[in-house]
């Protein structure tokens, strides 16, 4: 029995692993490309209302 608690820890160990991956692989240079491009756009001081 206590095989499958041992199955059941290396599963969400590893789900937790590719988790991590992913996020460090994609999403977080991802999310620092937006705020680098959202930085260097420059600011309107006079919003458009009326479009």
């Amino acid at each position: 029995m206590s095989i499958f608690g041992i199955v059941a820890f290396l599963l969400i160990g590893g789900m937790a692993f590719w988790l991590l991956v992913f996020l460090l692989g994609f999403i977080v240079p991802y999310w620092v490309t937006l705020g680098a491009f959202e930085m260097l756009r420059p600011k309107r001081i006079y919003e458009d209302t009326e479009a």
